[in-house]
């Protein structure tokens, strides 16, 4: 599958932490006999081969009569474990030497080294989880705000599973009905009151649901690009840090300053945000300043939304309005600074220069002054047009989102196949697709190469 070989019950071993100093270290191991593998070189082998399932036993992990650490054992016995096999899991010291160590020594002594996602693969196809759950696995890895790891884990728990059951439930229900019709038919007007179209078009509208959710899921996922701009010395740089509480770029009086760009993820009310803060924009006769606004400009263009920063103590300049008036991308507006001066004249107008200009905001980058008003414009931005309201179940990836579209236009052919008489065969054969498509998305039914797609995206660990 895709260049990554698995081998069901073949003894696996991998280190599940990262490989840096750390209070414990972890190496995971599972398949068949990896209890008695273990337990050769463990100090105490006859108490970890007697071990109950969901038990720990303390030892010493050892080589040819030395000790290599002290570590506690995690027994679990088939099928009650994660991956539905044999499984023993060794915390040590948490040295990337120690765990180093044991790893090689487990491969050593009969383990392979494990594929990446191996073990999540094996779970799979001993049905301790569906593909639904396995994908999950991944995303609550890689998520990077509480809301994404919210979401992921809504998937891990049977969420998504859940709905797919049930709208398949109401395409084989029909499929009953219509089997018992063309065994027992009746003198109907037409194929469409031979059967209770009902079903299908609740399955339809779960399925219209259900498709709806990806876009809000993506950005979850995947996040936002937003980028910091506006004149030299408008407070970019300390904006910048202040989101990120360190401090990352340079702040100083001099202008130009910021020469390249700097960028970091932050959580902008529960949306992964990767911020850039980026040269001032202004003419300039330095080389690598003038390079550096025109990686602003490039990297602008890229923008999901572009804060755009200007002094409110100096007000507005021409070089902020050219570069307003040019923007296809939507642009949040920020008067930095309020904190410095006292106004005798209200601020210009902002949102007259551009429609894309979606809210205007006066703030400190200095004193955090009216950070929450600001995560809540680019929030409103990057969630247009997305419900406000979370769906019970959402869709964890592009691959689920394709398999409801194809599940959902055989649906919708099948109620237009009965609608336009044709034969109670052209129903079946399109709710069988629709059946299939749903199949694919919880894995039962799954070619191999989808399924070395996904899981060589793991981690080796999992």
């Amino acid at each position: 599958m895709s260049n990554v070989k698995y081998a069901p019950e073949e003894p696996i071993a991998a280190i599940a932490t990262a490989l840096a100093p750390a209070a414990l270290g972890i190496v995971r191991c599972s398949g068949k006999n990896c209890i008695e593998l273990v337990s050769a070189v463990f100090s105490r082998p006859n108490a970890l081969r007697a071990a109950s399932g969901n038990t720990l036993v303390y030892g010493w992990i050892i080589s040819g009569g030395a000790k290599i650490d002290e570590v506690m054992v995690s027994v679990y016995r088939a099928p009650k474990s994660f991956t539905g096999e044999d499984m023993i899991e060794i915390s040590c010291h948490g040295g990337p030497g120690v765990v180093m160590a044991i790893h090689s020594l487990l491969l050593n002594s009969g383990f392979r080294q494990a594929e990446r996602g191996e073990f999540t693969f094996r779970a799979f196809i001993n049905g301790k989880a569906d593909l639904t759950k396995a994908e999950a696995v991944q995303e609550i890895i890689d998520s990077r705000t509480e809301e994404s790891r919210s979401r992921a884990a809504g998937r891990l728990a049977g969420n998504l599973f859940e709905e797919i059951d049930a709208i398949k439930k109401l395409i084989i229900d029909t499929l009953a009905s219509i089997e018992v019709e063309i065994e027992y038919p009746e003198d109907e007007e037409t194929i469409a009151d031979s059967f209770d179209m009902q079903n299908l078009k609740q399955a339809e509208r779960r399925l219209e649901a259900l498709g709806s959710t990806w876009q809000g899921e993506k950005l979850y996922q995947d996040g936002a690009r937003v980028v910091l701009c506006g004149r030299t010395n408008a407070g970019k740089s300390s904006l910048f840090n202040a989101i990120l509480k360190e401090d990352r770029a340079i702040v100083s009086d001099i202008e130009g300053t910021t020469r390249d760009w700097l960028e970091s993820w932050v959580d902008f009310d529960g949306v992964p945000v990767r911020l850039f803060d980026t040269a001032g924009l202004r003419k300039t006769d330095d080389v690598i300043e003038a390079h550096g606004v025109e990686l602003t400009k490039n990297l602008s263009q890229d923008a999901d939304v572009i804060l755009y920063l200007a002094d409110a103590s100096a007000g507005l300049t021409q070089d902020d309005t050219a570069f307003l008036s040019e923007c296809t991308e939507p642009v949040v507006f920020i008067w930095n600074k309020c904190d410095k001066t006292e106004r005798k004249t209200p601020l210009p107008p902002i949102t007259e220069i551009n429609p894309k200009i979606h809210a205007v905001l006066e703030i400190s980058a200095k004193n955090a002054f009216g950070f929450e008003k600001l995560y809540a414009a680019v929030k409103n931005v990057l969630t247009d047009g997305i419900p406000s309201e979370r769906a019970q179940a959402g869709l964890g990836s592009a691959r689920q989102k394709a398999a409801v579209e194809e599940a959902l236009e055989s649906v919708r052919h099948s109620i237009c196949a009965a609608q336009d008489d044709y034969t109670l065969d052209a129903v079946v054969e399109d709710l069988e697709n629709a059946l299939n498509y749903l199949g694919e998305i919880t894995g039962e039914v799954s070619a191999d190469d989808v399924l070395g797609s996904i899981f060589s995206r793991f981690c080796v660990g999992k």
